[in-house]
């Protein structure tokens, strides 16, 4: 499959879907992301229930925020290497070897817990060895959809891209949580044959077209490059800080294991429910996006997204004061809601960034993106399990969800390049 790239006989496509090369990438981000949530999951089910064997409850806690402090520390140091690597290499072969250590990383985790010889040391390792690989994956992968869809129909895509993602992240804690609870290593046995068809899939798709590199340019300069361009553009500085900050304070994930088994007690098929839930409403979103394409406001429409994002937070965190008959209802109708209002700000911040970036640029620059979402969504596990230890988790979740409205309220006084952007185009093209 090759890039399009339309003749003046041939003109250029009207709809992502019909770019050969675009389907089988949809088919990558799908399968790799139902594969990667449902680990993700179960590995912080594995490491809750075992902690809780020797741990005392607080304890216990800490041990989901370390698995998230281990990823990011592992993703932090990985990211600017793997930016420049995105942007000098083949960004396709890149995105196989990433796609190849997860599905080794599956295959251990699925023979240790068949022979039952799985514990927290190899759980901690393989959660760093997962946080290097998504850390070359993210700007790999991501770039290339600019690369294989034409720029006029690049917004719809990256919206069709969000929907394999989040419908992935509904479809994966489902599938990991009703396998557990069959045989634990059912579970990352599942995930182990969706990397493979990941990696048939990118193998299929064949060379894609991607900017020459600058190699007379020295690689610490140019990582330097990818930097200050962030620094330089405010809109997309704000639009990835937001997200950073909201996302830290607010984030939920890490502490679903314990809402799950300790104050809604649902055990492990609740909690499948509670994780797929968010990609339930971003998905819905998603696919809304894909018809009707956000063009007006988009940065007031992502500063509401993120307010209401804080306020579910707030919400799911509540449920712990309900009665037990309205809790599990409610927690599930403020995680889907949760994950709308994320959705609406993944896609504003991810076409902005996109469509702001020169190609050259877009492995580096998607790699201080990628950062800053692993920031978000990694170590604000850490700041969850050991905020929760401290405060208790329902404390912990409701607090996130203010700040995260503080946080935006902020933003829209610090950055009024973000609340008066109308639209997705860069100034020289907004203008003409």
């Amino acid at each position: 499959m090759q890039q399009a790239n339309p003749s003046p006989e041939k003109p250029f496509p009207s709809h992502p879907l019909h770019v050969p090369a675009f389907r089988a990438y949809l088919t990558v981000r799908f399968a790799a992301v139902i594969a990667q949530q449902g680990m993700t999951l179960i590995i912080a089910w594995q490491t809750y229930n075992i902690a809780r064997l020797t741990m005392s409850p607080a304890l216990a806690v800490t041990q989901l925020g370390l698995i998230g402090l281990i990823q990011f520390v592992a993703l932090f140091l990985a990211t600017p290497l793997s930016g420049l690597l995105a942007d000098r290499y083949n960004r396709r072969v890149l995105a196989m070897l990433t796609i190849l250590g997860q599905l080794a990383s599956a295959l251990i985790l699925a023979v240790s817990s068949y022979e039952q010889w799985i514990g927290l040391p190899l759980i901690f390792t393989l959660a760093a060895l997962l946080g290097v690989c998504r850390a070359f994956q993210g700007p790999s992968l991501g770039s290339l959809t600019a690369n294989i869809v034409p720029l006029p129909i690049l917004p719809r895509a990256f919206a069709l891209s969000s929907i394999a993602w989040q419908s992935g992240s509904i479809i994966g804690p489902a599938i990991s949580g009703y396998a557990y609870a069959i045989q634990p290593h059912f579970a990352y046995a599942a995930s182990a044959i969706l990397f493979l068809v990941s990696l048939l899939m990118l193998a299929l798709m064949g060379p894609v077209k991607q900017a020459q590199p600058d190699r007379k340019r020295h690689p610490l300069r140019q990582i330097v490059d990818g930097l200050a361009y962030v620094k330089r553009n405010r809109l997309v500085q704000a639009t990835i800080t937001l997200d950073l900050f909201a996302v830290l304070l607010a984030g939920t994930t890490a502490l679903l294991p314990v809402y799950a088994r300790d104050i809604l007690h649902v055990g492990s098929k609740g909690l499948g429910h509670l994780a797929a839930a968010p990609g339930i409403g971003a998905a819905a979103m998603a696919l809304f996006f894909s018809i009707f394409p956000m063009t007006r406001n988009v940065g007031v429409k992502m500063l509401a997204s993120v307010v209401i994002f804080g306020a579910a937070t707030v919400c799911f965190g509540a449920t712990a004061f309900m009665p037990a008959m309205i809790q599990m209802p409610v927690a599930l109708g403020a995680m889907m809601v949760w994950g709308a209002a994320d959705m609406v700000s993944v896609f504003v911040r991810q076409s902005l960034v996109q469509l702001h970036t020169p190609d050259e640029m877009r492995g580096r620059v998607s790699s201080v993106s990628q950062l800053t979402i692993s920031a978000s969504n990694e170590l604000g596990e850490a700041e969850s399990g050991f905020l929760a230890a401290l405060i208790g988790p329902v404390s912990a979740v409701i607090l996130g969800g203010v700040g995260a409205i503080a946080v935006t309220l902020l933003w829209s006084r610090l950055y009024p390049e973000l609340r008066l952007a109308r639209s997705f185009d860069p100034p020289d093209v907004a203008n003409n």
